[in-house]
This record gives structure tokens, C-alpha cells and sequence, in this order.
């Protein structure tokens, strides 16, 4: 079975960046989360009523990617991710009120059962960064967000205890805050890490 890498963290941690510099440096399969591309993302930006086929269509989509890189020859490496997806944003979504209950036991649900069926992530890198780095990331880029720079707490603490329940050995937990554009120093650990 293919190897599968993902990157976690809060919106403009810089996962995309980190997920290029990892590309310029070893080949991989590579799956973004492509805002612009999801069909209620707009919609959902503009009316929280489309909250729910969002986060449906996110886990549905990110699942779908993992099935497809499961069976490919080259080490995959994913821009977030289904366990992201579930355990960041639809929970900050439901505190935030724009899921309610009966919507987010809907994709707990879809999320359990998928999950049971498709093997973990081989490993998780894990991006952290301080709030002033990810709000300036946040505000130089060209995209739809749905979670803002207020989130970044809230999302870190629920990754954080997604991450508590995954054995150590398959986290690697990194501070990004001072990275350069080429994530230099932060490249040859991950390297490192996946070869041995």
C-alpha cells in the first residue's frame, strides 16, 4: 500500500508553501484543498446555510483523494486532509454555531465510518505558528477563507487533541513561525524523518 503524508494546522500556517518545498526536493503525489474549486465553498462564505454540504463535500472529496493515492506507486503527500477536515473544521464549525448538532453527528459519522475503512496517514506533520505570523499570512493570500485568523487557537486546540490520540512516532510536530519562503530548515527534517 502507498505511503501517505499529510499536513495539519490552522489556516495560513503555511501548508500549501511547506507541501511545494517538499515537491522541489522529492516526488510525490500531491493533493490540495482547492477552495476555489469546492462547489459550496463560495456559497458557504457568503450563507452559513450551506455549511453542512460543504463539510459533507470536504470529507467526501479528501476521503475520495486518500483512496486514489492508496492505490498509486508514488508517496503521497496531502495539503490538509480528511482527519484535518473533520477534526479542525467541522468542529470549529459546529462551535461556532454554523453546524448544529444533528448536522455535525452527520459528519461524525460519515468521518468514523470512512475513516474504519481507509488506513490512517503514514505520517502527520503537524505546522504550528503564532498568531501575528498566521494572521499576516492569512491577509497577503488570494483565496476564500472560511476560518479567520481569530480561529487559529481554537483549531490548534482541537488538533492538538486529535493529534493526542495518534501514536508519536507518526506525528512530527513542527513550529513554523520563523521558516523562510523555502521552508529550508523545516524540508530537511521531514525528509529525514520520512526516509527513516
Amino acid at each position: 500500500m502507498n505511503k501517505l503524508i499529510v499536513i495539519v494546522g490552522a489556516s495560513g500556517v503555511g501548508k500549501t508553501t511547506l507541501a511545494h518545498a517538499l515537491c522541489s526536493k522529492q516526488k510525490f503525489a500531491l493533493a490540495y484543498e482547492q477552495h476555489n474549486e469546492r462547489p459550496f465553498q463560495t456559497l458557504f462564505k457568503k450563507d452559513s446555510k450551506y455549511a453542512l454540504a460543504n463539510q459533507m463535500d470536504y470529507l467526501l472529496y479528501r476521503a475520495e483523494q486518500e483512496y486514489e493515492f492508496r492505490q498509486g506507486d508514488t508517496p503521497a503527500l496531502m495539503d490538509g486532509g480528511f482527519d484535518l477536515d473533520f477534526h479542525g473544521f467541522t468542529r470549529l464549525f459546529h462551535t461556532r454555531g454554523l453546524l448544529n448538532d444533528a448536522e455535525y453527528d452527520l459528519c461524525r459519522r460519515f468521518y468514523t465510518h470512512t475513516r474504519s475503512l481507509l488506513p490512517p496517514p503514514d505520517l502527520i506533520i503537524a505546522l504550528s505558528a503564532d498568531s501575528q505570523t498566521i494572521s499576516a499570512r492569512l491577509a497577503s493570500r488570494n483565496r476564500i477563507n472560511i476560518a479567520s485568523s481569530e480561529d487559529a487557537d481554537l483549531l490548534e486546540e482541537y488538533v492538538s487533541e486529535w493529534l493526542a490520540s495518534i501514536p508519536e512516532k507518526k506525528v512530527l510536530k513542527l513550529d513554523v513561525t520563523h521558516e523562510n519562503e523555502e521552508y529550508t530548515k523545516s524540508v530537511d527534517i521531514i525528509l529525514e524523518k520520512i526516509v527513516s
